[in-house]
């Protein structure tokens, strides 16, 4: 999958120069054009589409970006009540540091345990919803249970990690190249839209893989 999923991000933008000055301007457009293109790469789109009907794009964008608020609200619920608390903490007794950075750390552990569901279940969500046009079936959790168990729950966790451990890889590249003055940032400004394509075809086949379990 992520041979294919490198190969499939490459077809849609090498030799194709145009679409990829189309996919780095969706890129500067606050992304949304972009997250609409992903729906389509995660929709299955095979060969990887050609970048048109922006308005669609933009619409879609701001419908992947409302899905993605939505799942982020218990991560983002927890993370600022713990921040508050420790704030407060400190506020009316700064002498209770320890137990300040205690009870943060704690919230900290909670947080994590909180992004690693999100993350488990959201990415299914997201294509459920991209392929259903239903923001609804984003948070059909039965169905993304249902999905995730015909995939296997061991496989499934097994090529989130090593998706993050391949994005990682190519993150500290990036931010390597990207301390060069200038140059660095519009490098890594134009190959955003090819690492989105390429996450999305790699998750659009792990999906997949539930028809075939």
């Amino acid at each position: 999958m992520i041979g294919d999923s490198f190969a499939y991000a490459k077809d849609a933008i090498v030799g194709k120069w145009m679409q990829w000055v189309l996919l780095v301007i969706a890129t500067i457009l606050l992304c949304l054009p972009l997250l609409g293109y992903s729906l389509k790469v995660l929709r299955g789109e095979n060969p990887a589409p050609e970048v048109t009907d922006w308005g669609t794009l933009f619409i879609d964008g701001i419908k992947y970006v409302i899905v993605a608020f939505i799942w982020a609200i218990p991560f983002l619920i927890v993370f600022f009540v713990t921040i508050g608390a420790g704030i407060v903490a400190l506020t009316n007794n700064p002498l209770s540091i320890v137990g300040a950075i205690g009870g943060m750390l704690f919230g900290f552990i909670v947080l994590a345990i909180i992004g690693i569901l999100t993350m488990i279940f959201s990415n299914i969500g997201i294509i459920r919803f991209a392929r259903t046009g239903s923001i609804g079936e984003a948070f059909n959790f039965k169905e993304i249970s249902a999905t995730i168990a015909k995939i296997g729950w061991v496989p499934y966790i097994i090529a989130l990690v090593v998706l993050i451990v391949v994005m990682l890889v190519i993150e500290i590249i990036l931010s390597v190249i990207g301390m060069i003055p200038v140059l660095g940032l519009i490098i890594e400004i134009i190959f955003i839209a090819p690492l989105t394509i390429f996450e999305a075809r790699y998750l659009s086949q792990v999906y997949d893989s539930a028809g075939t379990a």
